[in-house]
């Protein structure tokens, strides 16, 4: 087993686990809209919506972190497995996993800056209302 499945594997045994992380986790939910070039026939540009769901933990930045321009104290911070994000069409999960990015909306906040760990198993997603 790699690294980044045993890393994936413990934390989501920590996220179900009812004395571990299992009360902090909650359903997480984006979308990302692409506008592309314009449609003359519809007169208007064409778009696609990208919608991805899974679950994490949302926290605070801690006091050291927050400077007042690149990362305010209302920012959240949102960690979430990457093997567990997936794309969703119609309501239903594909297997397809999904790749958050800068822009897209997370549970009603945006998106502004996204990193993962070493191993590629998580994603730490800065969010702003």
């Amino acid at each position: 087993m790699s690294m980044r499945s045993e890393i994936q594997a413990d934390l989501a045994e920590a996220f179900d686990d009812p004395d571990g992380l299992a009360d902090a986790v909650k359903p997480v939910s984006g979308t990302r809209t692409v506008t592309g070039a314009y449609d003359p026939a519809t007169g208007k540009p064409a778009s696609t919506t990208t919608t991805y769901a899974g679950r994490g933990v949302f926290g605070s930045y801690l006091a050291k972190e927050v400077d007042g321009s690149r990362i305010l104290g209302t920012d959240e911070k949102l960690l979430v497995l990457q093997n567990e994000l997936l794309i969703t069409v119609d309501g239903t999960a594909t297997l397809d996993v999904a790749q958050p990015m800068v822009g897209d909306v997370v549970g009603g906040k945006r998106v502004l800056d996204v990193g993962q760990d070493p191993a590629g198993a998580t994603w730490t997603l800065q969010l702003r209302k």
